[in-house]
């Protein structure tokens, strides 16, 4: 049997201004990474990122493409009101244009929103309480966390008043009976949220399979997470993590770059 031929995508980096180019790169990459820490469910979640100068568009996966399989230029530039800015063969995920577009168009300090339906998420946004004091990496959550009821496959506009409502000015949301999602001031921030949010909640279903009793984190801890979080990340929060994740998607596949 043949191998199946690549898609081919023209490049955009002579079409696209430096900055936009590299907020491509990273958003590519941060797709390939989602992908390769297991949370894509095919092709039925989305990220998105903001275009640097920009308050009303932003770059959405393109629909039917597989996460490993995103590059820098097949990205979609869309506006707040779901046009293609640049014609692409592709068409955008209409539930992921509902959810990013009402959080884009509120959240101007977040550059990137990132959501997904990992198996530990989904399994935690089911559970009446939600997410609990477990772990060093719950409390980094649960200090910036808002809950949304599920209100189905998100399509109806009249949604997302109380999904940003839900959301006020948090880093993390627990979309219930659904999946996680988180906000960055960077694309590097999303992600590294996003790895902290989904590891919280495989601790979590680990420790309750264990069935022994569970000792919580007091709230005193919790409270001080966030300045904790800076001093450890010596305030460059996600970028410090970010270059040895690219060169990790460079060893695997330098291809999320064209």
């Amino acid at each position: 049997m043949n191998a199946p031929e690549k898609l081919a995508i023209p490049s955009l980096k002579d079409r696209v201004s430096p900055e936009e180019w590299q907020a491509r790169v990273d958003l590519a990459a941060c797709y390939r990474l989602v992908a390769d820490f297991g949370w894509s469910d095919l092709i039925f979640t989305h990220i998105t990122a903001r275009v640097p100068g920009t308050e009303d568009q932003f770059l959405i996966n393109p629909y039917g493409m597989m996460f490993d399989e995103i590059t820098a230029s097949s990205l979609v530039k869309i506006d707040m009101n779901g046009n293609k800015i640049e014609e692409s063969p592709f068409p955008i995920n209409p539930a992921g244009f509902t959810i990013h577009s009402a959080i884009h168009a509120v959240r101007h300090d977040a550059q990137c929103v990132l959501h997904v339906h990992s198996i530990n998420g989904v399994a935690v946004s089911a559970q009446k309480n939600g997410l609990l004091p477990l772990s060093q990496q719950s409390i980094f959550v649960l200090s910036s966390l808002g809950y949304h009821d599920y209100e189905g496959v998100a399509l109806n506009d009249e949604e997302k008043p109380r999904l940003v409502a839900d959301l006020g000015n948090k880093t993390y949301l627990m979309l219930r009976n659904h999946g996680l999602l988180t906000l960055g001031k960077t694309i590097a921030d999303a992600f590294v949220n996003m790895y902290i949010f989904e590891a919280a909640c495989m601790i979590q279903i680990r420790a309750q399979a264990g069935g022994s009793d569970l000792i919580s984190i007091p709230q005193a801890i919790i409270s001080g997470a966030q300045q904790q979080a800076r001093t450890v990340t010596k305030s460059q929060g996600g970028m410090l993590a970010w270059p040895g994740l690219l060169r990790r998607l460079d060893r695997i596949d330098p291809s999320y770059r064209d």
